[in-house]
């Protein structure tokens, strides 16, 4: 026989804001079951009821009404007290759908707990009445939770929200993922996730969420503080950071925490409504925001203004950064003329000039072009403004089988140039669908980091001075193509699934300060030479030790020494002046070194490792030198430079010929030294003949989608498998020779 034993047992809170309907629902579900109780540990009067049925015993307590669950009222510390220590199976929060905008900031919260919920709408009728359309079943799609429909006052909706209760319990937990995680943006997200490992290390206060306590105590809640402080030393630790970031976003941002995390999830509940939950017209008054948005997020124009800031960008960094790159490379120049002079010894003077000097001054001499992109794209930050792009580009992100979502890390690894690979596959982890965050992170890397950045804008300069800033607008362009083209062939093919809807914040536009944008610009900057010093500089020499070793054989040494003794001699019988005889047995001999230098890079275990490989990429349009620097490129891409340079210097190009000049006449040795490139890499790229427009074009494409960098291919792994970090990045090395022979070989034939 059955009797209430059998029951399973269910409690569930229902929350809401004042007057939004949740007692008039409470007693439509309950009835005459409903009475007055005291909440846990205070005297404070509660209604609960209960609904049974032969399967089913739901335990009903109406919280108090609250617009938030901060610690600024009774009201708010009762609901969020209740629910955090009591934990109810499920919470239910009722809306008034015709206030949807201001409700959602409870649902946000409830969200952010973690807790199972389910949303009532009520005043349905209302809303209808209005003109006003919702669209339910997309609220449910966005939000990842149940939606359902009411009209308390009249019961409509009693039995749809007892039967997602039902559903709701007894479904599997791991398959209906409810937490909610708000990017807070670059200031604040850093710091929650630094507390939210120090809360979960120490395992301090277990009852709370970590990520949500962490959020508490940037918001500086007096409850959470007061409980918090009971354990001192983590305590102290936490907001230690808190006041950290305090102070910076004050300086930076001149707002504070809480008002930042306010921001970000009013812009959250503005991005979910732009996504077509509600259709009406001349209901809210349209904020400056939601004014200039019209235009920046259009669906025509947004795009073009995106394409116009982009070129603006580049065009700035391009013009207004030739000048101090040109000093920076005089000076560089001019200290290997210095080690040149000094350093007699021929192989530290080899090791300091060719292997440092040529290697880490390549990457330098573009930080000031770092320096000038890095402040725009800072200022295009703190602005709000790359949210923008992320939102405008969800529709084509869909069409290729990503997520929205999926923007953000594309951005963060380089989207817009300069960004690292690094942070942008872990920012993947936000994505819900894991399919989709494989897509993700395995075509994340193809954005122009900050790395490529440096040697494209190199590259620009040298092979297309007069267009280098359409140049690279249109290797930004390729990034974001090739990114695609791939995710789609992988969604379709290894990977495939279903897409889930896309939601993200908007966050106010904000006019960044002075300050901000220097520490942020600054900050970057630090990093690229920091990179450039540490990073690179071991790298460099490296590289060096690999095109020094082993040397040449004693036997071809000793014909060189003989090729010098006889330059001397042959200019020694030439009739004319002491000083042209000077000037001619410099220049004949520095010919002889060069030939030697190319010999002896030849004969290391570089030079055998490039001219090996050239077997296989000169089908690409590579020589060997570049192909040297694109094996130290897997590295760091910037080695790719400092590679280029050292492998130049150290040999001549190879289109200048071997030519014996103790035989040529002085007019003839005169000229080849005034043709001389020299040691600058773009003077050096531009006298080698073998870089022919196809060649150009596919070491472009080899650069931008070849293997991701070292310190990338261990985050792929941690956010997804070192299987699919194998093969992601076997794969792009496999995938882009076969494009770049096409593309080489094709437009060769062309």
């Amino acid at each position: 026989m059955y009797t209430a034993k059998n029951r399973k047992k269910i409690n569930v809170a229902m929350a809401g804001q004042p007057n939004c309907g949740k007692s008039t629902m409470f007693n439509a579900i309950t009835g005459s079951t409903a009475r007055v109780g005291n909440y846990p540990g205070i005297t404070v009067e509660h209604m609960e009821g209960y609904y049974r049925n032969k399967d089913y015993e739901i335990k009903f307590t109406d919280l108090p009404g609250t617009y938030s669950l901060t610690s600024y009222s009774m009201e708010e510390v009762v609901a969020r007290n209740f629910i955090l220590n009591e934990n109810p199976d499920i919470v239910v929060c009722m809306l008034d759908a015709v206030a949807l905008e201001r409700s959602l900031y409870l649902v946000v919260q409830l969200l952010e707990m973690g807790i199972p919920l389910i949303l009532g709408l009520n005043m349905m009728d209302e809303v209808r009445k209005s003109g006003t359309k919702i669209d339910v079943k997309k609220l449910s799609e966005v939000l990842n939770i149940p939606v359902v429909e009411c009209v308390a006052r009249k019961g409509l909706g009693c039995q749809e929200i007892i039967s997602k209760i039902m559903d709701l319990y007894s479904s599997d937990s791991s398959e209906t993922p409810q937490d909610l995680k708000i990017s807070y943006g670059p200031d604040i997200d850093p710091a929650i996730r630094k507390m939210t490992d120090i809360i979960e290390s120490n395992r301090f206060l277990e009852k709370f969420p970590s990520r949500w306590l962490a959020i508490k105590y940037m918001e500086e809640d007096e409850n959470i503080l007061a409980e918090g402080g009971k354990v001192e030393d983590t305590h102290k630790k936490l907001m230690s950071i808190v006041k950290k970031t305090e102070k910076h976003t004050e300086m930076t941002l001149n707002t504070y925490p809480e008002a930042l995390i306010a921001d970000y999830r009013y812009g959250f509940i503005q991005s979910l409504l732009k996504f077509g939950i509600i259709n009406r017209e001349h209901i809210f008054k349209h904020t400056m925001t939601e004014k200039i948005d019209k235009f920046l997020t259009h669906r025509i124009f947004g795009p073009i203004f995106m394409i116009f800031v982009l070129y603006v960008l580049f065009a700035v960094t391009f013009n207004l950064g030739a000048y101090p790159q040109e000093w920076l490379q005089s000076l560089f120049s001019w200290m290997g003329d210095l080690g040149d002079t000094y350093i007699q010894n021929k192989m530290l003077n080899s090791l300091v000039v060719s292997g440092i000097i040529d290697g880490v001054g390549a990457v330098l001499s573009f930080a000031p072009l770092i320096l000038i992109m890095f402040s725009m794209l800072c200022f295009l930050e703190d602005l709000g403004y790359m949210a923008r792009i992320a939102y405008m580009l969800d529709r084509v992100f869909k069409a290729f089988g990503l997520h929205g979502s999926s923007v953000m890390p594309f951005i963060i690894a380089g989207g817009i140039p300069g960004g690292c690979a690094v942070p942008g596959v872990m920012t993947a982890r936000n994505l819900r669908s894991p399919k989709e965050r494989i897509a993700t992170v395995l075509t994340a890397p193809f954005m122009v980091c900050g790395a490529k950045t440096t040697v494209y804008l190199m590259l620009s300069k040298t092979f297309f001075p007069q267009s280098s800033t359409f140049a690279m607008l249109i290797i930004t362009a390729a990034s974001w193509g090739f990114a695609l083209i791939v995710a789609k062939i992988l969604r379709s093919t290894i990977i495939r699934g279903a897409p889930t809807p896309f939601i993200m914040e908007l966050p106010p536009y904000r006019l960044p300060t002075l300050y901000g944008i220097i520490t942020h610009t600054l900050d970057r900057v630090w990093q690229f030479v920091k990179k450039a010093g540490t990073i690179i500089f071991s790298i460099s020499i490296v590289m060096w030790a690999l095109m020094t070793f082993p040397q040449l054989p004693v036997e071809v040494k000793q014909k060189f020494e003989k090729k010098r003794l006889s330059a001397e001699k042959e200019v020694a019988s030439y009739n004319i002046s002491e000083k042209k005889k000077e000037l001619l047995l410099t220049n004949t001999v520095k010919k002889i070194n060069d030939i030697e230098k190319s010999e002896s890079l030849k004969h290391s275990f570089g030079g055998r490792i490039g001219m090996n490989l050239e077997a296989i990429t000169k089908y690409c349009g590579f020589n060997w030198q570049t192909n040297i620097a694109l094996v130290g490129g897997f590295a760091a891409k910037e080695v790719i430079l400092s590679t280029l340079s050292t492998a130049y210097s150290m040999s001549i190009i190879e289109n200048q010929g071997n030519e014996h000049y103790t035989t040529a006449s002085p007019e003839q040795i005169m000229s080849k030294s005034e043709s001389s490139p020299g040691t600058d890499l773009k003077a050096m790229l531009k006298k080698d003949k073998n870089w022919t427009l196809p060649a150009i074009i596919s070491l472009f494409i080899f650069i931008l989608l070849y293997a991701p960098c070292m310190a990338t291919v261990p985050a792929i792994a941690k956010e997804t498998s070192w299987n699919y970090a194998v093969f992601g990045t076997l794969g792009s090395v496999v995938g882009t020779y076969i494009l770049c022979v096409v593309i080489y070989q094709v437009g060769s034939l062309l």
